[in-house]
């Protein structure tokens, strides 16, 4: 039994038809068509599937879909501006953060969440901030020098 839906992800609403038991992360990706989270654990341990919900990070892997009904959905398609990549995506390639980049959409949006509630995170604050999200690549320093890098200014997500 389908049960109709209305996913709002980022900005766009997507009519949907999902089974109760399908995870946000899959209807995102098979329903609406963003593939940029990643499912990697299937078990909320890893943070490659996190998306904002209502500006939260969540892991959309064990999420329901149907509990997005009428909310607000940011992917890490949703992250970048007009003109290309925010900020943060941008220090994230200057600082080393991306190796094989397979967790690197959970880590856009645990820091964007950060950011966006504490504007000048502590080294420590981003480390705590990140630590739902494994990587296996680039031994963190790299994205914490990226979320650093951006703490303070205005236009940082």
């Amino acid at each position: 039994m389908r049960v109709a839906a209305r996913l709002t992800v980022n900005g766009i609403d997507y009519p949907v038809a999902l089974d109760p038991h399908t995870s946000l992360l899959n209807a995102v990706r098979d329903a609406v068509g963003l593939t940029g989270s990643k499912e990697g654990c299937d078990d909320s341990e890893c943070g490659a599937c996190m998306m904002l919900l209502d500006g939260e990070p969540v892991n959309a892997c064990s999420y329901l879909a149907l509990q997005a009904d009428g909310r607000d959905v940011v992917t890490v398609e949703g992250l970048g501006v007009a003109l290309g990549l925010a900020p943060l995506q941008r220090a994230f390639l200057q600082h080393g953060g991306v190796q094989c980049g397979f967790c690197t959409p959970g880590m856009l949006i645990s820091a964007t969440a950060l950011l966006r509630r504490n504007a000048n995170p502590s080294e420590d604050e981003v480390r705590i901030a990140l630590a739902g999200n494994l990587c296996r690549c680039t031994g963190y320093d790299g994205i914490v020098r990226a979320v650093r890098s951006v703490a303070g200014s205005a236009d940082a997500t």
